[in-house]
């Protein structure tokens, strides 16, 4: 699972464990903090261990890839987790520039594709034993159904991905599931307040959108569930049935 180390990525990986599954956590530069979500997952009595990479580097994809599959044999889902979100809008006095759209794209939507190939490549390889086949799992964002200018590198990217769901789904089966998980707002981003988030929370027709628990127990549910393929689960209160011109995070300032 890329992006495990911390934050909604660490809650996922835990999930899992708890589930039962044993869990490769990747990590860029969070050594420390994946070294701790590793010694929680090992406590729940699973197999886990911490793998760096940089994502923008597609032989450290490579590596990365290999590294996991000789340690973890029987390799049954990825969770591509890891994105860049930093704010641009073209309009704003924070436009978009070719190096952070270029740099959006290589972690946000080149990185979980290769993987995803790698993936196909490894199943395609072995003849799967299980009941339940394998996925790769794409997180992705409400906001890709309910639009707005705001954080316009990353929208293009998550949207790019999203895109790929059902185009590499059709590609690899029978051998990998490809779908999609879309949470709505989830935890601080940003400079945003606690405060902030809280009211950004609750605008949602459920009165509160996702939380880390609602996610990472969608993925699990996802990673076995054989019927699901080349589609995406918005799991996020409701959120994407507010249409806004501004990303919630500065209605809630």
């Amino acid at each position: 699972m890329t992006g495990a180390a911390k934050r909604l990525g660490r809650e996922i990986a835990l999930q899992f464990a708890r589930q039962g599954w044993n869990v490769a956590v990747h990590y860029g530069r969070s050594e420390q903090e994946a070294q701790k979500t590793v010694a929680h997952i090992q406590s729940l009595g699973v197999k886990s261990a911490a793998f760096q990479a940089d994502l923008a580097n597609e032989q450290a994809l490579n590596t990365l890839f290999s590294s996991v599959s000789q340690q973890f044999t029987n390799l049954h889902c990825i969770v591509n987790n890891a994105s860049i979100f930093e704010y641009d809008r073209a309009s704003s006095d924070t436009p978009l520039s070719g190096k952070s759209l270029q740099e959006h794209m290589q972690v946000n939507l080149t990185a979980p594709i290769l993987l995803s190939q790698l993936m196909f490549e490894y199943q395609k390889s072995k003849s799967n034993r299980s009941e339940v086949i394998p996925s790769a799992i794409q997180l992705l964002d409400q906001k890709l159904i309910n639009l707005n200018p705001d954080y316009l590198s990353y929208t293009l990217s998550k949207a790019a991905l999203l895109s790929s769901v059902e185009l590499l789904a059709m590609d690899f089966a029978p051998h990998l599931r490809v779908v999609g998980l879309a949470p709505g707002i989830s935890l601080p981003s940003g400079d945003q307040t606690n405060d902030g988030f809280s009211k950004a929370h609750q605008m949602t027709p459920l009165g509160k959108s996702s939380t880390p628990a609602d996610i990472a127990k969608a993925a699990v549910f996802l990673a076995e569930s054989s019927a699901i393929t080349g589609t995406t689960l918005y799991v996020d209160g409701g959120q994407h049935l507010l249409p806004s011109t501004r990303d919630v995070m500065f209605k809630t300032n």
